[in-house]
């Protein structure tokens, strides 16, 4: 099973942003946060599953144990009022955000499409 590390960089009314780090073998994944401030995830280590997304309709990975919460994926997303609990990400890095993600969604999808329950796959 696939884990995430998130951690929190600054704060505002709106957003927070921070970083995500999913180990993988030797390498890892560093992704840019952005979630909504009226939703946070706590910050910490939670494991990662993918399932499929009821509401977007594909297989998108899952936070698993946030406490008092369920339901939190990770996708994409440019600005915090398109999280309402969930983590928002890009794959290029933390120093991407400032009051937008952005990045190509494709990219971003490809590379969390690639975590699976068992570690990395190619896709």
């Amino acid at each position: 099973m696939a884990i995430i590390h998130l951690i929190r960089t600054s704060k505002d009314n709106k957003a927070v942003r921070g970083t995500a780090t999913i180990p993988m073998g030797k390498d890892s994944i560093l992704c840019a946060t952005l979630e909504n401030a009226d939703f946070i995830v706590p910050e910490g280590t939670y494991q990662l599953v993918n399932t499929m997304s009821p509401r977007f309709k594909k297989i998108l990975p899952l936070l698993v144990n946030v406490p008092g919460r369920s339901g939190i994926r990770v996708h994409t997303g440019t600005k915090p009022e398109h999280s309402k609990g969930c983590v928002l990400v890009t794959a290029f890095g933390r120093d991407q955000i400032i009051d937008f993600i952005n990045q190509n969604n494709k990219k971003n999808e490809k590379t969390f499409i690639c975590i699976s329950s068992d570690g990395l796959r190619s896709s």
